[in-house]
């Protein structure tokens, strides 16, 4: 499961490269990985269906974190659907987009991703890894659904989905993590079903009610039920591709599948059951009604989703076996109709530039194939007889019909089954009436003439189509059905019934539904008025709305409130607080042992105080006091950044002399591109400070900075004299070497013993240059790059970019130093990085001193010369270097280690030697990529943007000039 999962996250990392030389026919090459789920699935059977495959790999063994994937039935049928349709739909999306679309690398790698991040919820036997996928689901659909990001009702779209099943997950994880703290509880989700059902874990106790309530809200939100439905109707913003498998096959399902796992010991929990078939039932009925609204193809099949999806809901909630497997059985249905006929609604709007039902007719005639196979899918979302989609609703009505009870109904089973089965007729009414508004609307001859031509379609989209509609007759496998699913229902009281025929009376419902859904149809102007009339003021969509707009309303004023636009004042804020708390804590600790602490802890005795070692410290510090004397008391900008890197650049000085030559590298790379940050910055600020505050106010602020100063000396004075035990950096050494494989014992901390703190970092760094950013760049993340004009790289060979800048603007010593160190510069930061493990150096460190070799190219040719230098966007190498870092993390799990553990590589290369290294070294390389990319972007927003604008606003002057 671990290659296979693997499988697709290398397919998602290579699909941009791919769609660059194949264009959109790399679809059909990237459709073999969800492809591969299946092949799996179907190699293993036999295993799925006797012994359970199970794997299980250790993550944090000693936090008790691991990887556990377990394939039974229903993970089988699960996985075939998620990989097959996933795999069909890969293939219409070859021939869907135009060959020019914008964007298909980041489509299909986004694709493939969330293929794998759904195989993992199906597939995952661990309640953390769950989330995890399911998580990555939220957010990868969250891209989909905004792959049109330029237009405004997808970035709405994208965003509403995102909050509101994100905002469920959150709830379904605080209901798992509930379930793994309890003593009987636990996280694995096999040993929590068995515990359940043996009883060792109490059903009733008020913390499992409450943790089945949570999860279930996490379920709800991510299947569209009533309050949640919203989101989906909305999602229809996405292209058809996106709808035909996150709303019909994959994502939607991840709520029906928890609830079918876990319902055969959840049953037991009180209002489990009651609230599934709750809400289930009346989003059935929400779903439909509002489908019987809509003009647009794609909504009528949208709200159908949200009704049928509270259909299944409700089926495998319910508690028994019938409407367990019924309720199975109708996820397969809708999985083959649904997505047909999203996918026939995209042939549709290519073959005519539309989707309103108002503007189409007569297309059966031009399209007999399309409307077949749609009609098929049709036939089989109305639920009539031989078709799977009526093979699973009889089930359901003949479990009604019968009075199949569950434990939750109790001695008033007969009573709930009835009501229970008039809500179901009446929903399947409307489910028939909109069923054939969709069929008509979309290929029936009607009296509107067609205002658009009608294209051919092409191949790559009616084979699928064709393909999915088949689907329809696996209603005809009533007994191979009954077979694989009845190992699903285990536990649960009843038996299964899966067949074409119950008895009269399901078959006289059925008829009734026809009947009268026929009828609704034909009348379809006089409901349309009735619904018209009963149309209710207000709407969840508006609530959603409401509130958003109220919390933006509120943030905002508590914004002001709280920050008023002064640096100084908030600062002092920060700074008083601190000052505060800590001297609270000091005079706690000088008065005598905290009476919350036993009586044999001794009172803390300060230390000695040991001022310097070597008169040499003692003149750095005071030439430090005396360069921050001169930056707060400066009133030019530049004067007071050059004092403030004195001070920097004198505090490296004072590492090494302390004996931290890692800290004084990484500190003067830091200064070096701090100054030249500041000089960018400060080109388009006054050349002197605003006027300077008031003398009364100017007291205060030095004796809160001098306050501060005393506070925190004493704070680490105090600290230090407190030390009960060993300190732990004694350890360190042997520790690095030992288990880190390296005797740089910084470097080895950093990517090994805290490499968790450093990875959060690297994600931090990513945050911070995209917010920077995100200021500077108006319409793209990172910019246009600029490259040199042709004319400038022939008669340029080393810096082609200076030809473009002007005369005044050129420096001949920065162009000679350019030349000369910019690749000095980058093989001296390959070489800090390759030493990093076991000498002063390392990735970060090696990252800077590459970024201040771009840096000086753009100092020395400007922004096209750093274009020239690095064609590469910064966004992306800011993205790689998180992904290899990732990757660096991961690669000890091959080797049976646990993420981010030091694991020794040997490579023997014959004559040319043996190469060792570890694997923190690719943790390594990513904190190189993301550093560059960091300095890169840092200068392309604070440089070569501000250039750009300048160079606009020079031109658009000129312009003005000429005309005047």
């Amino acid at each position: 499961m671990l290659a296979l999962l693997g499988l697709h996250l290398a397919a998602a990392l290579c699909s941009p490269m791919l769609v660059r030389v194949l264009r959109r026919d790399a679809f059909f090459i990237l459709a073999l990985v969800p492809a591969s789920a299946v092949v799996w699935a179907l190699f293993h059977t036999s295993q799925a269906f006797t012994h359970p495959y199970t794997q299980s790999v250790p993550w944090v063994p000693r936090l008790g974190l691991f990887l556990a994937f377990r394939i039974d039935p229903l993970s089988w049928l699960m996985m075939i659907i998620v990989g097959g349709v996933g795999a069909l739909v890969m293939v219409y999306a070859g021939r869907y987009f135009s060959a020019k679309a914008k964007s298909l690398g980041r489509f299909s790698g986004v694709f493939v991703a969330f293929a794998g991040a759904m195989l993992g919820i199906v597939t995952t036997d661990q309640t953390l890894a769950l989330y995890f996928f399911w998580e990555m689901t939220s957010v990868l659909s969250f891209l989909l659904i905004g792959h049109h990001h330029s237009r405004g009702p997808a970035r709405a779209a994208a965003r509403q989905a995102f909050l509101v099943t994100g905002s469920g997950a959150l709830a379904m994880f605080a209901g798992f993590v509930i379930l793994g703290a309890t003593p009987e509880g636990s996280f694995r989700i096999s040993s929590l079903i068995a515990a359940l059902q043996k009883g060792t874990l109490d059903p009733t106790s008020p913390a499992v009610i409450v943790a089945g309530v949570l999860i279930l809200l996490g379920a709800f939100s991510k299947s569209a039920q009533v309050p949640f439905h919203f989101w989906l109707p909305g999602a229809m913003a996405a292209p058809t591709p996106v709808s035909a498998y996150l709303h019909a096959a994959a994502m939607v399902k991840a709520g029906i599948y928890l609830v079918a796992r876990l319902t055969p010991a959840f049953a037991l929990v009180p209002l489990w059951s009651v609230l599934t078939v709750v809400v289930g039932l009346f989003t059935m009925l929400v779903g439909s009604y509002r489908a019987l609204r809509q003009y647009d193809l794609k909504l009528i099949l949208a709200y159908g989703t949200v009704s049928q999806l509270g259909l299944m809901m409700a089926a495998v909630g319910m508690g028994n076996a019938a409407a367990l497997s019924a309720g199975l059985v109708m996820l397969v249905a809708h999985s083959f109709f649904k997505s047909t006929l999203f996918l026939s609604v995209g042939a549709v709007e290519a073959a005519t530039s539309t989707r309103d039902l108002r503007e189409l007719s007569g297309l059966w005639r031009s399209k007999p194939l399309l409307a077949s196979a749609a009609a098929l899918a049709t036939l089989s979302m109305a639920g009539i007889p031989i078709t799977t989609g009526y093979l699973g609703k009889e089930a359901l009505i003949s479990a009604l019909t019968h009075h199949v009870a569950s434990d939750w109904m109790g001695q008033n089973a007969p009573a709930i089954t009835t009501v229970l089965l008039v809500i179901l007729v009446a929903g399947s009414i409307m489910t028939f009436a909109y069923s054939w508004r969709f069929w008509w609307g979309a290929f029936a001859t009607k009296r509107v003439q067609m205002q658009h031509q009608v294209k051919r379609t092409p191949r790559g989209m009616a084979g699928p189509i064709a393909f999915l509609s088949c689907g329809a007759f696996l209603g005809l496998a009533a007994h191979p059905l009954t077979v694989a699913l009845t190992p699903a229902v285990e536990g649960l009281p009843g038996e299964i019934h899966l067949a074409l025929w119950s008895g009269w009376i399901p078959a006289l419902l059925t008829a009734l539904i026809i009947a009268a859904g026929t009828v609704m149809a034909y009348f379809r102007p006089a409901v349309a008025r009735i619904q018209r009339r009963l149309a209710p003021k207000g709407s969840v969509v508006g609530a959603y709305a409401w509130s958003m707009r109220e919390l933006e309303l509120m943030s905002t004023r508590v914004t002001g409130l709280l920050h008023r636009g002064s640096l100084p004042s908030d600062l002092a804020v920060i700074f008083g607080s601190f000052v505060t708390v800590s001297l609270y804590a000091i005079y706690r600790i000088a008065s005598g042992v905290p009476r919350d602490l036993p009586s044999e802890v001794e009172p803390v005795t300060l230390a000695p105080l040991k001022l310097w070692d070597s008169p040499i410290q003692l003149v750095l510090v005071a030439l430090i006091l005396f360069a921050a004397f001169i930056t707060v008391r400066a009133r030019r900008r530049m004067k007071a950044a050059l004092a403030l890197s004195a001070v920097g650049t004198l505090v490296t000085l004072l590492f090494a002399f302390h004996g931290a030559p890692d800290l004084a590298l990484t500190q003067l790379a830091v200064e070096a591109v701090s100054i030249v940050v500041f000089v960018l910055v400060l080109r388009r600020l006054p050349l002197y400070f605003s006027d300077r505050p008031l003398r009364s106010s100017r007291w205060w602020r030095m004796a809160l900075a001098i306050l501060v100063g005393l506070v925190v000396t004493l704070g680490g004075w105090y600290a230090v004299s407190a030390r009960v035990a060993d300190p732990i950096s004694a350890l360190m050494p042997a520790e690095a070497l030992g288990f880190g494989e390296g005797q740089n014992v910084v470097n080895v901390i950093l990517v090994d013993m805290r490499a968790w703190d450093t990875v959060g970092e690297l994600s931090v760094l990513l945050v911070t240059a995209t917010g920077v950013a995100s200021l500077i760049y108006v319409r793209s993340r990172s910019g246009k790059i600029s490259r040199a004009p042709e004319k400038s790289k022939k008669s340029a060979a080393f810096l082609p970019g200076v030809v473009a800048l002007r005369s005044r603007d050129r420096s001949i010593v920065l162009e000679v130093s350019a030349r000369v160190l910019f690749p000095l510069m980058l093989v001296f930061s390959i070489w800090l990085l390759l030493i990093g493990h076991n000498s002063p150096g390392g990735g970060f460190a090696g990252g800077v001193v590459a970024g201040l070799a771009f840096l000086l190219r753009y100092l020395a040719g400007g922004r096209y010369d750093l274009g020239e230098a690095m064609p590469i966007p910064a966004g992306r190498l800011l993205g790689m270097g998180l992904f290899v870092a990732a990757a660096g993390g991961a690669a000890p799990l091959a080797f049976g280690n646990a993420v981010l553990e030091s694991t020794p590589v040997h490579f023997d290369l014959g004559a040319l030697g043996e190469l060792h290294f570890t694997t923190a070294m690719i943790l390594d390389i990513g904190v190189y990529i993301l550093v560059v990319g960091l300095v890169i972007d840092l200068v392309s927003a604070l440089g070569a943007e501000i250039d750009r604008h300048m160079d606009a606003q020079r031109q658009k002057a000129a312009t003005a000039g000429k005309r005047k």
